[in-house]
């Protein structure tokens, strides 16, 4: 498995983001119990937008993932920046070998 950074920059519909946040969590939370999800949270400054860390086989399944967010169906994410990351030290590094 490979590990991903993810950026998402959403666009300036907060109140859609607020309605359909539930269901996003709901979904990261499945993908956090199957091991795929490592972590994810809102920036708490700057553009609107989140980080998630995830694992993948590659980045092709990646995407295929993220477009099963409920904020990408809903058109919330106006960008979306994708890394491939080593996760050298840390908790997550064990998740990562």
């Amino acid at each position: 498995m490979s590990t991903y950074a993810v950026r998402y920059t959403y666009d300036e519909r907060a109140e859609v983001r607020d309605a359909v946040r539930p269901e996003h969590r709901a979904w990261l939370a499945e993908l956090g119990t199957a091991g795929v999800l490592l972590g994810s949270g809102p920036f708490t400054d700057g553009e609107p937008g989140a980080l998630l860390v995830l694992q993948a086989p590659d980045e092709s399944a990646l995407r295929a993932v993220l477009a099963q967010d409920p904020f990408a169906r809903e058109g919330l994410v106006a960008a979306t920046e994708v890394r491939g990351w080593n996760v050298v030290l840390g908790p997550w590094a064990a998740s990562a070998s």
